[in-house]
């Protein structure tokens, strides 16, 4: 066990330090070994889940390998962990920037910097390892430089320390988070002035926002007032506040904070002349009434407090539960398939009886107590909150009582929902990135967009699925590659969205699981010449519009918002009813993540959890969690399908991970029991099917040419079998498939055979298990029996060309197969030395299987010879004579047949129907 100690009382600085470094050390955990500062437990009230913390308890010092300790030197910053530091095989690492001091530690290494705060250090290793960062831990990081640096303000701040804060930024650190948490001090002048501010400040809830104002008096300006402002709003904890400082008489200076979402507090000081920005404003006036304009201001301001989101807006539904006598072990298997850290225990009567976390579930793992009943670990009794809790009543409870959870229960009892720390920490600090590059949001309308560029019938029908799931109480997102696609054609100046289906969620489903499929049954009874299909399994159905119909072609998926979990590696996915938030989760790439409302009353809202409009400008594919290719292989061939496409490029985490995904041995072509992964090798299929249906770009030699590349760049062909690869070799075989099926002619009924799967078959045509590979990709019968029937052809081939030289030969032995097998068996000559061989095969595919009989079977007939199997024997010979150069017209033909086949006459030839052209003796009688 690797671990990570913070000093007691952790401040923002060790806290940091501690969650870097279990970054740059994937698999440590950290332990606050005693107390935090009071920032730091309300900051960890909402970001708890989000790092790698466990409790001292859960220790076992014996198993220790590795400690790192942050921001101090000393054993007795440490309280009881310090013992752990005894222990015979553990190394020690020590990481501060106190350089002035030398502590009792004994370290195998010691970090020691001269920077302003050990989380620098720590950012500057996670720069140097080009390690990307989640935004929590960007924010933390950021947090602990400007706490011991005082934002910058203090006389040991180096220039270290305002790189790595830039560097933190670039990775997403949360302005507003520390702008929450940071604290700067106070003037020994302004200290008096403060307890004054605090004795008279008036308060007021307010659409359950705390709202204050104070006025304070003095003979003279004084300056730093806007610090003082910043820390009474921190002591009130109200969420906007003002403050009046008369002076001179008839001065009255104002200033203004907000941290209310929708409130300008720099509009309500405009009537005074003042200037700020939203959450910050200041103005001066001269006046004889300050306390009156005070109120005024106070008054405008009071005015634009909005309501704030209830429970019912924020919640998450439905909740995941558990009885009270479920084992430990079965709770904790329901959170890893969930991706929850939190249930909630109900009774048989439905009655909410307590909440257990992961924290619970993962202490009574380590002592051993995978079977007891959950009731003995799970917390009760439950504090709960109603529909209409408003965000700020919900956020006291958060801090106030250290919890994370918080069930939503109707009036009658029901549990409706659960709001957690993630509900509220997405609604609190959700960043809408305003740029004018590719995706210029939210300046831009996508509803209006989507409307404008969708033909007419296609938008009708998204209107009536958005009334009939308002109708119902539902809300209906469209998601996936539709908005994608529309982000792009915005950025692109296209006026069109180039789609054939779409995909639509239906969310805010209470009871109904099967919401997505009863929308569908709506829109088929409005839409009766479409064909609908329903898979119960996977709470889904899709709608399809026939041939010669107003929307002939195009499908439309849809379902209720879901979860997805993977029982083993490659499997099948269980599924179950969630939120749209979890179901976008479930997807594969954040650019596919992304969703767009279409039911009132917010439509045109769009949803990116995950960054995916950035990626898109960044021209980036990037999955959604680091188990994705483990969980499901096949995504390994949309990542690289979609770069390609999109002309993207895999971003070097996603591509890490899929380096991982192949070399974890999780999924070997052969070594997994088919059996295990029946529905995979479907996928996969259809996978490598689009990827061979691509457009051919400038420089590719066939469809897929560029993917299949950078597949076998990847070492992802080892998905279809270890002996698969794409070398010269196999471009060549592909190419030459390219170039002469879709031009190779009369193909009678080989016409329907799919171009791609002739390229998939020349791809792993050559790799010993070709059989077993196309059996378990389930391609068709046909495409199978070619390849039992290749070695054979081949064996033959080798054989005629051994012994012959006639034509003859060859189309006999070529005859009797069929087609698509002649074009792979030239695939595999084709990388022989010897060209001829090749050059023969396409002799028979263009010339010699097309030449026309000089004579037919009435035409011996009128000769003179019998009807019936001899005649068929006859023309055979005719054609290989005719092959073989001995035959070339009609009159040799007869010549030829009368000098091998007289004896087999019963009459003379008609001789009246013998006419002489010149030289030429022919029948009038022969067909042309």
């Amino acid at each position: 066990m690797d671990l990570v100690l913070c000093h007691q009382i952790a401040d923002f600085d060790t806290l940091g330090a501690a969650v870097g470094l279990s970054r740059l050390y994937p698999g440590t955990k950290i332990v606050l070994t005693g107390g935090t500062h009071p920032k730091i437990g309300e900051f960890l009230a909402y970001h708890r889940d989000e790092y790698p913390l466990i409790e001292a308890r859960a220790v076992d010092p014996t198993q220790l390998r590795q400690l790192w300790i942050v921001d101090t030197q000393w054993r007795k910053q440490l309280g009881q962990a310090a013992l752990w530091l005894d222990q015979p095989q553990v190394k020690i690492t020590i990481y501060d920037h106190h350089v002035e001091l030398s502590g009792d530690i004994a370290a195998t290494t010691l970090y020691l910097e001269p920077v302003g705060a050990t989380s620098t250090i720590i950012a500057e290793q996670l720069q140097a390892a080009n390690l990307t960062l989640t935004p929590t831990e960007a924010t933390v990081l950021a947090l602990g430089i400007h706490a011991d640096t005082g934002s910058l303000t203090f006389e040991q701040t180096t220039v270290r320390d305002v790189q790595a804060l830039a560097w933190l930024l670039s990775q997403g650190a949360n302005q507003r988070a520390i702008a929450t948490y940071s604290e700067a001090g106070l003037s020994e002048d302004l200290q008096p002035l403060l307890r004054e501010a605090w004795e008279h400040l008036h308060q007021e809830e307010h659409h359950g926002y705390r709202l204050g104002w104070v006025l304070l008096a003095t003979a003279s300006y004084l300056p730093g007032l806007s610090r003082l402002v910043t820390q009474l709003a921190d002591l009130s904890e109200c969420d906007a506040i003002l403050l009046g400082h008369a002076y001179r008489h008839n001065h009255l200076a104002v200033i203004a904070r907000s941290q209310i979402p929708g409130v300008n507090v720099a509009y309500s000081l405009a009537a005074l002349g003042g200037g700020g920005h939203a959450q910050a404003a200041a103005a001066t006036v001269i006046t004889e009434t300050p306390e009156q304009v005070l109120k005024e201001v106070y008054h405008s301001l009071c005015q634009q407090v909005p309501h704030p989101p209830t429970a019912v807006e924020l919640m998450s539904s439905p909740v995941r539960t558990v009885r009270p006598d479920t084992p430990i072990a079965d709770a904790h298997r329901v959170l890893l398939r969930y991706g929850h850290s939190g249930l909630s225990v109900v009774d048989a009567t439905g009655t909410l009886v307590g909440i257990i976390s992961r924290r619970d579930l993962d202490i009574a793992l380590h002592h051993g107590f995978a079977h007891a009943p959950v009731k003995g670990y799970m917390k009760a009794p439950v504090r709960t909150i109603t529909p209409d809790t408003t965000l700020p009543e919900i956020q006291s409870l958060m801090v106030k009582y250290d919890i994370g959870r918080l069930p939503v229960m109707t009036p009658k009892g029901d549990l409706l929902g659960i709001v957690t720390r993630t509900d509220v920490l997405r609604h609190l600090y959700a960043l809408t990135v305003e740029t004018e590059t590719v995706c210029p949001l939210p300046t831009l309308n996508l509803y209006e967009a989507l409307q404008q560029r969708l033909p007419s019938l296609l938008w009708a029908l998204l209107q009536r699925a958005a009334n009939i799931a308002k109708d119902r109480g539902w809300q209906l997102y469209l998601v996936g590659g539709a908005v994608r696609d529309l982000l792009l054609a915005i950025a692109q100046g296209s006026e069109a969205v180039p789609t054939r289906e779409f995909d639509l969620v239906v969310d805010g489903v209470q009871q109904d699981e099967a919401a997505g499929v009863h929308l569908a049954q709506a829109l088929h009874d409005l839409y009766r010449e479409t064909v609908l299909q329903v898979y119960g399994q996977f709470q889904t159905a899709a709608l399809h519009w026939p041939k010669h119909s107003d929307l002939a072609g195009f499908a439309v998926d849809i379902a209720t918002a879901r979860s997805e979990f993977y029982p083993y590696p490659a499997a099948h996915p269980e599924v179950a009813a969630s939120s749209i938030r979890q179901d976008l989760y479930r997807r594969d790439f954040t650019i596919n993540a992304l969703a767009l409302r279409l039911s009132a009353p917010r439509h045109g809202e769009v949803l990116d959890f995950f960054g995916g409009r950035e990626d898109l400008e960044q021209r980036l594919i990037r999955v959604l969690h680091p188990n994705s290719f483990i969980e499901d292989p096949t995504r390994i061939f949309r990542a690289v399908r979609f770069a390609v496409r999109l002309g993207f490029e895999l971003e070097p985490q996603t591509r890490q991970y899929i380096e991982y995904a192949l070399t974890s041995g999780v999924f070997e072509g052969g070594d997994c029991a088919p059996s295990k992964r029946p529905s995979l090798q479907s996928r996969l299929r259809n996978e490598l099917r689009h990827i061979l249906e691509l457009p051919v770009a400038p420089g590719e030699a066939f469809a897929g040419d560029r993917a299949l590349t950078l597949l076998a760049e990847l070492g992802a062909l080892q998905c279809l079998d270890r002996h698969v690869c794409f070398d010269d070799a196999a471009r060549a075989r592909l190419q030459l498939v390219w170039q002469w099926w879709p031009q190779l002619p009369q193909k009678q009924k080989w016409q329907t055979v799919p171009l791609w799967q002739l390229l998939l078959l020349a791809l792993i045509i050559n790799a010993p298990t070709a059989v077993a590979i196309a059996q378990q990709l389930q391609l068709s019968e046909d495409a199978i029996r070619w390849l039992q029937d290749l070695p054979a052809l081949r064996q033959q081939w080798q054989a005629i060309l051994a012994a012959s030289a006639r034509l003859s030969d060859y189309y006999h032995c070529l005859e009797s197969y069929p087609l698509p097998l002649v074009v792979l068996l030239a695939t595999q000559l084709h990388s022989e030395p010897d060209p001829h061989r090749v050059e023969l095969l396409r002799d028979y595919l263009w010339q010699w299987r097309l030449q026309k009989s000089l004579l037919n079977g009435h035409d011996l007939q009128v000769l003179g010879y019998q009807r019936g199997p001899q005649l068929r024997q006859m023309l055979r010979a005719l054609q290989a004579a005719t092959l073989d150069g001995l035959v070339s017209d009609r009159a040799s033909a007869i010549a030829y047949l009368q000098t091998h086949y007289r004896n087999r006459r019963v009459r003379e030839p008609d001789k009246t129907s013998l006419v002489h052209d010149g030289d030429t003796e022919r029948f009038p009688r022969l067909r042309q």
